[in-house]
Parts: C-alpha cells; structure tokens; sequence
C-alpha cells in the first residue's frame, strides 16, 4: 500500500518522467520562423527569440521558443526573414535629420541650375524676408562644372536674382561649407573688406568678392544673421519647430532600422529637450550624445548633465565632441601637405589644438569620452598625439574609448596608433564610395591609396572600427551604407581600393557591436543575447547570404525597441 506522501512524489516527478519541459511564465514578445543573427558568438544564429518587456529572455529552435508564448504573447511570424541585433547609427547628426527634412533636399540634385529653380520656386512661396534653407549640394557630384566659377564653386549671382526678398543658406553636403546669397550676405554685414575668421575662409573671386561660399568657421558670419531671425519668432513658433525637428528625426531613424542613434554634437539646450522626451517617452529611439560646447561651458556644466542610461536607457550624455578640421570634398581636411588639385593649400584647422588639449583635460577630469572629428592626415595626427599626451599623463584612467570621428584620410605611420593607443575609429562605409570620384584628385594616387577609409588596416593594427552614415552628410540608410562597405564599389561599379572592404560578418558587427563597444554600451545592446536589450532590426532579404546585386533591395520590414514595434512596413 502506497502512502500519501509517496504519491504526492510520483505524481510530481511524473512531468519530467515522461519528457514534459517544465513551464516557464509566458513571454511579452516571441519571434519565430526566420534566420536570427545575433553577432554573439555563444548563440550565432536562432531561429526563434523570446522577449519579456525589453530584454531578450531565450533564443532557440522554433520548437524550444514555442514554451514561451502565452494567451497575451505577441508572436511575430519572421516567415523566413533576417533578423539582427539593432542597427546602431554610429555618427550622425540627430536634429539635422529633422532639420534637413524641413528645408530644400538638394543631395540628388545634378547641377547648379536645378538648386536655382528649386530657390526660384521656394523664393514664390516665401514671405519677404523670410530665410529659404537648403542642404545637400556638393559640387563635385553634379553633371557639369559651373561657369563662371572658383575652385569649382559657383558665383552666388544666379541665385540673388531669383530671390532678392529672400535670404538664403544652402549647406554642403558635408556640413562644412554654405553657399549664401546676395540678401543673406548683406543681414551679415559680408562686405569684399570682411576678413577671414580663424578656422575659416571666406571664398572670393579675382576682383575680390565674396562669391557666396563660406568654408568652416566662416559659416559663423551667414548663422549668426539666421539665428537672430530665427530668435525673432514667438517661443511657441520656436519650440514648435525644435520639436518637430526631434518628431522627424525619430521618424526617419525607426523607418530606416535605426533603433539607437549616436548624435554627433548637442548643446545642453538641446539635451534639455531630449530629456524632456524621454520623461514623456516620445523618444523612440535610444540616443548616445556627444556635448559640443566651449570648453568654459563644459567646466561649468558638464557634471551636472552626466548621465548613463537614463529612462530605461533611452539616454546617455557621456562623451565630448570637437572638430578639429573640415571636410576633404570643401578642401578643408587638415593635410599634411598641399591638395594635389590645389597646391596652395593644406586645409583647415577649425580648432587650436591647445583648445583641444583642454578639452581632453576637461574629459579625463569628468570621466567621459573624448570624439574628435578629424578628416584629414594632419588633423588625425595631431589628435593622436593629443590623446597619447593625455593618456600618459593619466596611467590610472583605464577603458577610457576615445574615438576618431571619419578618421578618414590617415598617414601609413598613424595607422597603427590606433591600435596601440585603443582609439576607435567611428567611420562611415558610404563615406568612401560617394567621396571616392573626388579622392585621387584630392590627394594623388599614392596617398589615397596609403590612407583614404583603411577599413582593414586600422583593424588589422588592433583599433575597433565602428560604422555609420554621418546622416544629414549622407542617407541614414543603412542598406546603402552596408553595401558600400562589403563593396566599395562607386554608382559607376568601380571599386575603391577593394583590398580595405570588409566582409559582411565585419560589416555587420560594425554597425551593431562595435557602434555599441564605442558608445560602452556592448553590455546592453549590439547583439542578441539573453540578458540583453531586446532591439532588433528585420529585413526582407539575407543581407549575409543574398548576390551583392540584390543588397541594394533589400528593406526594412520591422524595427523593434525594447520588446516593442516602433515600425513595420
């Protein structure tokens, strides 16, 4: 005769006697029936994942996940489609996404001509006085070269006449040039006696006008007549628009597959209004910000906007930024030696290097990353030695990933620096092949080839090597950006020095891992690993598998942060 007590005990082993798995509490969020890569080496490839709230809970074979899924789960049938850890933007500019959004799109324009008719148009529209914005253009990309010109740019005449009410700025592709017109140079009080500004060029012709087109810290003369209108407006009007600017930059990031977004430069006004956003939980993406401030503003407030993983790590304010020079397609790239195509110069400096070295001083006090945007060899250089001077003077400051923003042109004998320094390298793959028709004449064959976008050797010496669009510069899409860097191949199908494109397993960890190792955020996000932050990006195609023809294709069909649907095609 069996006692109670023994019966009690048959019938609980009697589960796991007949190969019963054990319940386990219902999961928020399962997702199944498609290819899981999860750039984790433990776990590299799933079929199925399950998410309770935000955080990723298991990851499996469709039958092992099918235990998680509950009366309330929301199951999302992959039907046969790639799933990857979220994609990082690892170099952009937030509010200038919404911004660029909001003004004339000029990046696929082809010739000065059409930016002219498309002023002309804007100018019908506008109220007399009331400033017409544009960004995108880059000379060196439209079909023809306009005449007259200088240094290729053309003379601001042609779009004076078909807007003299209006004041207009049209940004350069890169962000570090504006063309202006006659009205807008006149509220600047830009005469042919005005002098260049330090870090800055103010481009003229023979005759010594101003032919529109500021370099660098020039631009400063043309903003400074914008923001004062811009200062003009009501508080609502103003809020309005820097809200909509965040509302739209949200919006083109999540459409994209973009679930964490780096912002290259904010001022403390601006973080202001991302943490407003936070605690109202609009931001639907998660954003790692870069202060761009002067260094007596830093001293003075940067403790107090420190911050790691605020609202369920929707934000973190950790990290400096600083431009050390201009861009290579305005020739503002800080060179080591003169422009093949313009002898008489070697770029920019757009900001002392004894400034610089104050920064460092001021990050290494306040324990935050230090992100340098340097272009050029000679500014990479300087930058180097900048943060090696630093790190000497402070053995005891360990794990400190402080960042070259492009590292994009480099001397053979900083290279390796990189890697026995620890600097990343933030770099942008669609960077090297829309620069690319311009490069050689830049540079010259040997030094392009020597250091224009080393993708492989700078990993090769060690240095982790992170990627993204530097979105208004370029689309934020990160398919593009993606194919450019396991390519390299220019919209002509010529490839950029092959030997530098990284394969599609490099590709991807750049843009996931890595992004999330230079942000120190690789705990929590950049792969797909329980424990983790449960954001995942879904597309149409095997972008690790497909020909290179059908990458291009390739779409977003689902974006997810935190557990959660923020798009689906």
């Amino acid at each position: 005769m069996k006692r109670p007590w023994m019966l009690l005990l048959l019938v609980s082993i009697a589960p796991l006697a007949c190969g019963r798995t054990p319940a386990v509490e219902p999961a928020t969020m399962v997702l199944r029936g498609g290819k899981i890569v999860t750039v984790d080496a433990a776990t590299p490839e799933a079929q199925a994942m399950a998410v309770r709230g935000d955080t990723i809970v298991a990851l499996g074979t469709n039958d092992e996940i099918q235990a998680y899924v509950g009366p309330a789960t929301q199951v999302i049938d992959l039907a046969g489609q790639l799933a990857v850890p979220g994609l990082i933007e690892g170099h952009g500019h937030f509010t200038g996404v919404g911004r660029a959004r909001m003004s004339l799109r000029l990046m696929g324009v082809k010739n000065f001509e059409e930016i002219v008719s498309m002023v002309a148009e804007a100018a019908t529209a506008a109220k007399p006085g009331d400033w017409i914005q544009g960004r995108g253009w880059h000379q060196e990309k439209w079909d023809h070269v306009p005449a007259p010109n200088v240094e290729g740019f053309p003379l601001h005449d042609a779009l004076s006449k078909v807007s003299p009410n209006n004041p207009v700025v049209l940004t350069h592709a890169s962000g570090h040039a504006i063309f202006a017109n006659a009205k807008a140079m006149e509220l600047a009080g830009v005469t042919r006696r005005t002098p260049n500004p330090s870090g800055g060029e103010i481009l003229k012709d023979q005759a010594g006008n101003p032919i529109g087109v500021f370099r660098e810290t020039a631009q400063g003369l043309i903003s400074a007549a914008l923001g004062a209108w811009q200062k003009s407006k009501t508080p609502d009007v103003i809020m309005a628009d820097r809200r909509k600017e965040i509302d739209l930059a949200i919006d083109e990031s999540v459409t994209k597959g973009i679930t964490s977004f780096q912002d290259a430069g904010a001022s403390f006004e601006t973080i202001d209004l991302y943490k407003r956003y936070v605690t109202e939980g609009r931001m639907g993406v998660r954003l790692w910000v870069m202060v761009r401030q002067p260094n007596d503003v830093l001293r003075e407030k940067l403790p107090s906007y420190k911050v790691v993983g605020m609202g369920d790590h929707r934000m973190t304010v950790a990290a400096i930024k600083v431009t050390a020079d201009g861009a290579l397609g305005s020739r503002g790239a800080w060179m080591l030696e003169p422009y093949a195509d313009s002898p008489s110069s070697t770029g920019l400096a757009t900001t002392p290097v004894e400034v610089m070295a104050e920064t460092a001083k001021i990050a290494i006090e306040n324990g935050v990353q230090l992100d340098v945007h340097a272009i050029g060899d000679r500014a990479n250089r300087e930058v180097l030695n900048i943060y090696e001077a630093a790190f000497r003077a402070n053995p005891d400051k360990k794990d400190v990933r402080w960042r070259i923003e492009h590292a994009q042109h480099l001397n053979a004998a900083d290279i390796p620096r990189f890697g026995q320094l620890g600097v990343i390298a933030s770099m942008q793959g669609i960077h090297a092949t829309s620069d690319a028709p311009y490069v050689l004449a830049r540079l010259g064959p040997k030094r392009a080839e020597e250091g224009a976008y080393v993708w492989q050797k700078l990993m090769q010496s060690g240095a982790i090597v992170s990627n993204g669009t530097d979105t208004p510069v370029e689309a934020i899409d990160p398919i593009a950006n993606f194919y450019a860097t396991v390519t390299r191949k220019t919209a002509d199908g010529t490839v950029f020095f092959g030997d530098q494109k990284m394969s599609r397993t490099e590709a991807l960890k750049s843009y996931t891992y890595n992004a999330a190792y230079a942000a120190k955020e690789e705990a929590i996000k950049g792969s797909l690993a329980v424990g983790k932050l449960a954001d995942v990006t879904v597309l149409s195609k095997d972008i690790m598998t497909v020909p290179e023809e059908e990458l291009l294709s390739t779409q977003v069909t689902y974006t997810i942060v935190g557990g959660k649907v923020v798009y689906r095609k």
